[in-house]
């Protein structure tokens, strides 16, 4: 058996763990699920785009939930 690249098998562990807390979200009202999302895609983003800083991705998380929470709250 061949064995994963490690950083295939650090997508896909981050790929199950996604999946697995996305189940958690079943109960949360629109809004919520809005705020969560924006706040994942906004740290993942902060993330990338400063070369995995922690506050680039601290303030990504920030900044997405807060836009992923919009006006209609």
């Amino acid at each position: 058996m061949r064995k994963l690249p490690q950083r295939r098998g650090l997508m896909l562990a981050a790929t199950l763990v996604t999946a697995l807390l996305a189940g958690g979200c079943a109960s949360m009202d629109q809004c919520s699920k809005n705020t969560a999302v924006g706040a994942a895609v906004g740290g993942v983003a902060g993330s990338v785009l400063t070369d995995q800083s922690t506050l680039g991705t601290v303030g990504g998380a920030v900044a997405g939930g807060v836009l992923g929470r919009g006006r209609g709250c």
